[in-house]
């Protein structure tokens, strides 16, 4: 199984909103495409979902099953919590008391109460809310998780719980994800590659492979590695940002602007650069 993006160029009207877009995503990797407002990352994602067509290039999909988590959580208002998480589910004419029993686990696994899943949309806060709407990605049990900014307006309490919460479903069965993110450390946290995108066209400019294991990133390891990253020219250029006030120091990684001493360098024909971060 495999996500391959091939040239994938698009426009809306005479606007260029995405140009030469190349990118391989294989089993059980996650990826994080990471950015500004504005770089054509949600356009990027609903491309490879099908809700639109690229103007140039080729999208191949060969997982099996792909899930999409949008930015708002997008209930149905007059159905309840988990009817709305068993929504794939009776699209497939999954039987009702499987359907049932399914999305009533999962929901209890993402931390939501029986009570919880009674309620309609409107009486449930956003942390519950972003809670459905991802029980209701995974309840399809999806090969390929699409992550459109989920967590962004939720404060750093339940991010920390939701990012442990998909983690851990994530690993129980080695779901791919390509996820879009202008949260550098969010990045870091979750993805196993971070593609740096900059704007006017969206374009890839930068590429970051991080070699610790998701389980072992401490919260010291994530900090540094984002303060790391944030030293490269390809992110900095991506963000609009100045060069760093100072150099490197020696033996900071080289052209990696400060990367943790285990970081390699290198650059490749499209000036992308690929950067492995490891322990330290």
């Amino acid at each position: 199984m495999m996500l391959e993006l091939s040239q994938l160029s698009h426009r809306f009207a005479l606007t260029e909103v995405l140009a030469g877009i190349n990118l391989t995503l294989p089993a059980g990797e996650s990826v994080a495409l990471v950015g500004p407002s504005g770089c054509g990352k949600t356009t990027m994602l609903n491309l490879i979902a099908g809700l639109d067509r690229p103007s140039e290039g080729r999208i191949e999909n060969r997982y099996a099953a792909t899930a999409y988590v949008f930015q708002q959580p997008r209930l149905l208002p007059w159905k309840t919590a988990l009817d709305n998480i068993a929504l794939g589910l009776k699209a497939r004419r999954v039987g009702r008391q499987e359907w049932e029993a399914r999305a009533a686990a999962l929901g209890r696994r993402l931390g939501l109460t029986g009570a919880d899943l009674d309620k309609f949309p409107h009486a449930l806060s956003g942390g519950m809310q972003s809670r459905v709407a991802l029980a209701r990605a995974l309840a399809l049990e999806p090969d390929l998780l699409l992550l459109d900014e989920p967590f962004s307006a939720l404060d750093v309490g339940l991010k920390a719980e939701l990012y442990a919460l998909l983690l851990a479903e994530v690993m129980a069965r080695g779901t791919s994800v390509l996820m879009i993110t202008h949260d550098l450390m969010e990045a870091v946290r979750l993805s196993d590659r971070i593609l740096m995108m900059a704007p006017a066209p969206g374009r890839i400019v930068g590429e970051f492979r991080l070699e610790r294991a998701q389980a072992e990133r401490d919260e010291a390891w994530i900090y540094h590695s984002t303060a790391a990253f944030m030293r490269t020219p390809e992110v900095r250029a991506g963000f609009g940002l100045p060069p760093p006030p100072h150099p490197s120091p020696a033996g900071g990684g080289g052209q990696g602007g400060g990367l943790p001493p285990a970081a390699a360098s290198s650059r490749g024909p499209e000036k992308k650069a690929e950067m492995s971060c490891g322990a330290h």
